[in-house]
């Protein structure tokens, strides 16, 4: 990942109610949420969560499908590790004897 990916995605995440969707995304795993569900859990209105969701999409932290009339949207999992790994490929210099252990990757799960 590049410095400037990387700095979109913070720049996105940076926001309450973005990271709150964006950790709802996560949770929910491959499946992901309808944007209705979205709505739901978070209270916001739909022109608000909108645009939240463009900011995530641009960083391309979420990506949406339409099926029929439903919106579904999920996490980018490839992103999100992409980001976590440019943020920690540096961890105490690489060294595994310093007690730093750069983050794993994150695989989704489908909702119970």
């Amino acid at each position: 990942m590049e410095s400037i990916d990387a700095l979109a995605c913070l720049n996105a995440l940076a926001q309450e109610h973005r990271l709150t969707l964006f950790r709802l995304l996560v949770q929910a795993g491959e499946e992901g949420m309808a944007v209705g569900e979205l709505a739901a859990a978070t209270g916001l209105a739909g022109a608000t969560l909108t645009n939240h969701l463009h900011v995530l999409r641009r960083a391309g932290l979420v990506g949406d499908e339409r099926r029929g009339r439903v919106i579904q949207c999920r996490a980018n999992y490839l992103q999100m590790n992409d980001l976590l790994g440019f943020l920690t490929e540096s961890c105490c210099a690489g060294s595994a004897t310093a007690g730093c252990v750069p983050a794993s990757t994150c695989r989704p799960t489908r909702r119970k």
